[in-house]
């Protein structure tokens, strides 16, 4: 099991790998789920409503989103397809409705109101933040994981991903999170192409202790675009002194306190835009224009 910790600084439980839930995106056997469902895993098998098995192929993945798209080959009469609703219109209050397979008790519903809108939690597989979070009282529990969050006219409004609580059973926070432009794109491309500087970062804390707000850069590769832009890495001298790098402060004006704001900020940005970073190098401030580049594996 994995645990992380969200926005709020309390404990979520991530339902277990391996096992969960799933709906269908078309009729052309597209299936989504979460991430840590099949994280790891070399055999992989779609039951459908009728107990009907299909051996599944990975599309594409979002470990950032915690979101995957696998791939039947069934009947287009066994698949139904669940309507797309509009998750920006959702209200606090609203009735939702939970589909899943709980401790492995499948064809469960559960119901409750949407209790939270635009909140935040950690990716389980890379601790990136993922915002606009939808929060419901509708029980989710261990297995319930990329199962479906429905409006009450039965149109998909997230998949369900977690649940907040010490114990591991439904405490009556959820969350789910809205899916249908991360979907398109892992069906269309089999990924998601996000932007990136292009820099390895220090924990958070490693800033607080130095008594300065911002992003130590710890490493920028010469062919990355903060390489590229002029960044500098933090290293040592021939001595073996520790010189620190730049410190990220602000992207394009907004600020930057720590590294779930600068993942906030370049989730707003597109690849090719030229971004303005603000760093504080040594003891004076410099504006460094970054170009962004498509995001590869394993970098920030």
């Amino acid at each position: 099991m994995c645990f992380r910790q969200d926005a709020f600084t309390l404990d979520i439980f991530e339902v277990p790998q391996g096992s969960g839930s799933g709906f269908v995106w078309d009729k052309q056997g597209h299936i989504v789920t979460n991430y840590r469902v099949i994280r790891g895993a070399s055999d992989l098998r779609v039951t459908l409503s009728d107990q009907s098995t299909y051996d599944a192929r990975v599309v594409g993945f979002d470990q950032d989103k915690d979101v995957a798209v696998l791939r039947i080959d069934a009947p287009k009469d066994k698949l139904r397809p669940i309507p797309i609703g509009v998750s920006a219109d959702l209200l606090v209050g609203q009735k939702v409705f939970a589909i899943g397979n709980p401790f492995g008790l499948d064809h469960t519903l559960t119901t409750g109101v949407i209790s939270g809108l635009r909140r935040e939690i950690s990716s389980a597989a890379t601790g990136r933040p993922i915002q606009d979070v939808i929060q419901t009282d509708a029980a989710i529990n261990p297995g319930n994981s990329g199962g479906p969050l429905l409006d009450s006219s039965g149109s998909l409004i997230g998949i369900n991903t977690a649940i907040y609580s010490p114990s591991g059973a439904s405490s009556g926070v959820g969350f789910s999170i809205p899916v249908s432009g991360i979907v398109d794109q892992l069906v269309k491309f089999g990924k998601v192409t996000r932007p990136i500087l292009g820099i390895k970062f220090a924990p958070d804390q490693s800033v607080e202790q130095l008594g300065v707000s911002g992003v130590l850069v710890l490493d920028a590769p010469p062919n990355g675009p903060a390489g590229k832009a002029g960044l500098k890495p933090t290293k040592r001298d021939s001595y073996g002194r520790l010189i620190l790098g730049d410190i990220i402060t602000s992207v394009n004006g907004k600020k930057v306190s720590n590294g779930s704001d600068l993942y906030r900020i370049l989730d707003q940005c597109k690849v090719d835009e030229k971004v303005i970073v603000e760093v504080l190098r040594g003891d004076h401030i410099e504006k460094i224009p970054v170009t962004l580049e498509p995001k590869p594996d394993d970098e920030t």
